[in-house]
This record gives structure tokens, C-alpha cells and sequence, in this order.
């Protein structure tokens, strides 16, 4: 079952660098969150690791409803533009997406002789699809929206290649996200005066 919802994960990354809408975008975003925090809870049940449970079951709240929501608002009140055509062109992304998976996977391959190394080589290729949407874009809601899908691949990079990490460590990352959103909203703020 983690299998599955790993490849849902990255079919929702993929799609979300195809997205020329930002409500379809953080709605993309909350899938690709939805299925990252139902792989973390199907890898527990597995393991019969509780704390790996509980960070699936915040993953879930937090980045698949929560801050897609809070966003969403964010773009409301800001009046944010919702056309967001990417500096790259589709055609050529189609391209460039499964030129980066299969150079991760064969970057990866006679690096690591473990079991997982296909999850890890999708974290990675994750890191790299977010990292071009962060750089295909020029609106701001795009970039956060890859930082943030960059911090999922990361969540899933420690599920899969450490068995997950501390509590305390990803409960300051869930804190250390909030902040973020809310340091977005006074940027925002400062935006709009400005204007």
C-alpha cells in the first residue's frame, strides 16, 4: 500500500508543475500532502511505529487541509492573480520531468544497495521536480508551494531512508512551517502597503 500512495505522491507533484491555475495548484498541493501522509501512516501500521502514525495523521491536518486553506484565503484577500503561466513552457516540462526522474534513479542506483533506494530515488527526483517549480515560476504562491512540496520530499526522503525521524524534530518542522505561512501573510501585508 505505501508503494501506491508513494506513486500517487509523485503523479501529484508532476501534475502540479503542469497547473497554470493557483487554486488548482494548492489543491494539488494538498493531494500531493494527502498521499504522503497516507504513505507515512500505511508505513507505521507496518512498522508498528506510533510517533510515525501520529506525524501522518498531522501531515494530513496540517499540509493537506489546513495550509492549502489558509492559503487559498491568503490569495482572496491579497486579490493574488490566479493565472500562473510558467516561465517554461509545457511542452518542454513534459520533456524535462522524466528526463530528471530517470537521471535520479540512475544517479542513485550504484549508490545505494538498500531495499528502499527506489523511495529514495523518487525523494530525490521530488526535490528536483519542486526546485523547478520553484524556478519555472515567477508568482509568489507558486514558489511557496514548491518550497513547500521541497519540504515533503524531505519528509518522505527521512520516512524512507531512516524509518522516520524523531517527534520532536518533526514537530518542529510542522512549527517551523506555520511560521512560515504566517511570515508569508505579513509579506503579503507589506506587499499591498507598498502598492
Amino acid at each position: 500500500m505505501t508503494n501506491f500512495f508513494i506513486g500517487m505522491f509523485l503523479s501529484a507533484l508532476i501534475v502540479t508543475l503542469l497547473t497554470t491555475r493557483l487554486y488548482r495548484l494548492l489543491f494539488w498541493y494538498g493531494l500531493n500532502s494527502l498521499f504522503l501522509g497516507l504513505a507515512a501512516i500505511a508505513e507505521a501500521s507496518y512498522l508498528g511505529d506510533r510517533e510515525m502514525m501520529i506525524s501522518g495523521s498531522i501531515t494530513i491536518l496540517l499540509k493537506a487541509f489546513a495550509i492549502p486553506y489558509i492559503l487559498k484565503i491568503y490569495a482572496k484577500r491579497f486579490a493574488i492573480e490566479r493565472n500562473i503561466t510558467p516561465s517554461i513552457r509545457i511542452q518542454y516540462s513534459i520533456i524535462l520531468i522524466p528526463a530528471i526522474l530517470v537521471f535520479t534513479f540512475y544517479l542513485i542506483d550504484p549508490l545505494l544497495h538498500q531495499s528502499a533506494k527506489n523511495f529514495i530515488s523518487i525523494s530525490i527526483a521530488s526535490l528536483l521536480l519542486s526546485l523547478l517549480l520553484i524556478v519555472e515560476h515567477r508568482n509568489i504562491f507558486a514558489k511557496v508551494v514548491g518550497f513547500l512540496m521541497m519540504e515533503n520530499s524531505l519528509f518522505l526522503l527521512a520516512m524512507t531512508a531512516t524509518e522516520g525521524m524523531p517527534m520532536l524534530i518533526e514537530l518542529g518542522i510542522f512549527f517551523d512551517l506555520l511560521m512560515a505561512v504566517i511570515i508569508i501573510n505579513l509579506l503579503l501585508q507589506r506587499e499591498a502597503n507598498n502598492a
